[in-house]
């Protein structure tokens, strides 16, 4: 670790590393016929120009509460459209606005946990601490909507010939593709559960290191990162469950 509490050196070394690792990470997604060259030069490039933009303003935004509040909703409008469209990405019964309905799983995950934490009082009222909060739930129900219903959907078209037996042995339409999809889907807890499994053993997540390095004691920065892992297994859960319901129920996807 570098002096001054930082865990690593803002030079033009650090943006050099960045540069090699983006251009080996996408040669190599193109060369080993992964077919996702191309999406990690962009993926890269495009985060590189995010987070400059966000650097500009985020010192801003999380001076008034309104303002913080205004940019969760645009990290949550993004984080619906993402889902949306990656869920139906490729797929003919993909309507203009049908993307809109992965907006119902990330809110249903993540409301109730800022809701919890503003009523007991943890989250304080201040746009330093809403913004990143706020940001860490989105991204977790994001990754768990666009994972459970792209899964859910492939099984579904995978497996069409065991939908129309169940319905013809008399399932509802609903329960005879959660019968077939669910277990796919549920896999998308997977990632969640290895991180909430080995933290501290095989990773120190972002927000321990975090507040290390913003001087909290161990036992502060461990307990914070508890809750956030906790937190996201709840989130991610319940976003997963909506997200089969409106599988299930032919909103998200045909």
């Amino acid at each position: 670790m570098s002096s001054g509490g930082q865990l690593l050196p803002v030079t033009p070394a650090l943006g050099a590393a960045c540069a090699v690792l983006l251009a080996a990470a996408a040669l190599v997604a193109g060369r080993g016929g992964l077919g996702h060259g191309r999406a990690v030069l962009r993926a890269g490039v495009r985060a590189a120009v995010q987070l400059a933009a966000v650097a500009l303003v985020i010192a801003w935004v999380v001076r008034s509460l309104w303002a913080a509040a205004l940019f969760v909703l645009l990290m949550f409008a993004v984080a619906a459209r993402t889902a949306g469209r990656r869920v139906l990405e490729g797929r003919a019964d993909a309507g203009r606005w049908r993307w809109a309905w992965a907006a119902v799983p990330i809110a249903a995950g993540v409301a109730p946990v800022l809701l919890l934490l503003a009523a007991t009082g943890l989250l304080p009222p201040r746009g330093l601490s809403v913004v990143p909060v706020a940001g860490i739930l989105i991204g977790g129900a994001l990754t768990a909507t666009s994972l459970s219903g792209r899964r859910a959907l492939d099984e579904l078209r995978a497996r069409r010939g065991e939908v129309e037996a169940a319905l013809a042995l008399g399932f509802e339409e609903r329960d005879a593709r959660l019968e077939i999809c669910r277990t796919a889907a549920s896999t998308s807890l997977v990632p969640a559960l290895d991180q909430t499994r080995t933290v501290g053993l095989v990773t120190l997540p972002g927000a321990f290191v975090g507040m290390l390095l913003g001087g909290a004691g161990p036992v502060q920065a461990g307990a914070v990162q508890l809750f956030v892992l906790v937190a996201l297994l709840a989130v991610e859960a319940v976003a997963v469950t909506v997200v089969l319901e409106l599988v299930g129920r032919g909103r998200l996807g045909g």
